[in-house]
């Protein structure tokens, strides 16, 4: 008797694991775009890349020079957090509600923010100078070479304001 349950209980799974599945249904989309284009750059990107540029170079007032370099691990702490929101706004920027219309130089664009936002972050957590310095000069770079191509709304194609010299 055991003997043909488990021959019926075998059947049963070959019929079962034979049978036609549906597809797997794709997921869908759930971005959702609370923020323009501008309005990401105003309140997050160009803040956060000053924080960052802010963390190299050295500043001359009426006081003397002064290093811009952070003393303390929460001034390190502020430019690695400034590279890695840049990073990530370089993946939002690559996803379908600010990249839809627009050329693979965007995607491009967004990937080198990414590239470029990663090395930055190395830089600050190894609590690197120099290399914070060069980082942020090519955020600056690739800034400059996206907006030469998109343009901030109602603005002339033109690259942002060159920094000062404590702003790469």
């Amino acid at each position: 008797m055991l003997h043909y349950r488990l021959l019926g209980l075998c059947a049963f799974a070959a019929i079962v694991g034979c049978k036609d599945r549906e597809p797997t249904p794709k997921p869908v989309e759930t971005y959702v775009r609370a923020h323009s284009v501008k309005q990401l750059m105003a309140r997050i990107v160009q803040p956060q890349a000053d924080i960052y540029w802010k963390s190299a170079g050295s500043v001359s007032d009426a006081t003397g020079s002064h290093d811009l370099t952070p003393t303390t691990d929460e001034g390190w702490l502020a430019a690695r957090n400034a590279a890695a929101t840049v990073t990530e706004m370089g993946n939002l920027l690559m996803t379908p509600p600010y990249a839809e219309g627009r050329g693979a130089d965007w995607i491009q664009f967004s990937r080198s923010l990414v590239e470029i936002g990663r090395k930055a972050e190395k830089a600050a957590a190894d609590h690197n100078a120099d290399g914070v310095m060069d980082t942020g000069g090519t955020i600056y770079a690739v800034c400059s070479a996206c907006h030469q191509m998109y343009p901030p709304l109602g603005a002339p194609p033109a690259a942002p304001a060159a920094p000062s010299k404590a702003n790469p």
